[in-house]
């Protein structure tokens, strides 16, 4: 072969390369409520059917973060994935103390302010429900993903997962106020390189019920 051809041939592989590489898999969700309304801090996750493949990772050395902001939990709703470090700064000027009973992570975080308390391993899959043992009102969530592809809805948006490599999925969709189970709204799919999907859920959310915040004179040196 001479060296027109090899080039030729050279130049052709690269561009079947790049040609590849933009035909990524998409996928676009909805999350509805019952009325037809795209709703947000929905958690959808796309789960591979050959699990073997993607090993529990190790814990980052990145920590993620929930703040406390204006007596409140921000995010309202935090997705990470298994095995990764939490902190939870205080940035109000009082203090939280902050508390998991649930079964994916139990936990406590006495009275503190500023970022002196411990950051917290979230090293089982499942959702963690947050809470402040002095402001009752005080509620988050945290979503622990077995895997490394999930999304977080917001208002008035479609959710797209990109380049989720080829093969087969579980995708479920989870919600702090959805009336079903997240194994309830699983869909299976299957992915080729340039296949673009569109999903769509629609759920019934129980009514929001929210504790009313008290009033708390301002830089209380107690809480």
């Amino acid at each position: 072969m001479n060296l027109k051809n090899l080039l030729c041939c050279y130049v052709f592989g690269v561009l079947a390369v790049q040609y590849q590489h933009t035909l990524a898999a998409q996928v676009t969700v909805s999350v509805e409520d019952n009325e037809g309304h795209l709703i947000e801090n929905a958690v959808v996750t796309a789960i591979p059917l050959n699990v073997n493949s993607f090993p529990k990772p190790k814990p980052k050395v990145k920590k993620e973060i929930v703040d406390q902001i204006d007596k409140e939990f921000f995010p309202f709703v935090k997705v990470v994935q298994v095995n990764t470090w939490v902190n939870f700064p205080n940035n109000d000027d009082i203090r939280h103390h902050v508390y998991s009973f649930s079964s994916a992570k139990r936990f406590e975080l006495p009275l503190y302010s500023g970022t002196h308390a411990e950051p917290v391993l979230l090293d089982s899959s499942g959702v963690v429900v947050l809470g402040c043992n002095i402001h009752d009102w005080m509620i988050g969530y945290i979503y622990i993903s077995e895997t490394p592809y999930f999304e977080k809805t917001v208002s008035n948006h479609q959710t797209v997962f990109k380049d989720l490599p080829e093969g087969e999925y579980i995708m479920k969709v989870w919600h702090s106020n959805m009336l079903v189970s997240e194994e309830s709204t699983s869909k299976r799919i299957k992915l080729d390189a340039i296949d673009n999907i569109n999903i769509e859920w629609r759920l019934t959310l129980k009514p929001e019920f929210k504790i009313p915040r008290q009033w708390i004179p301002a830089r209380s040196s107690l809480y």
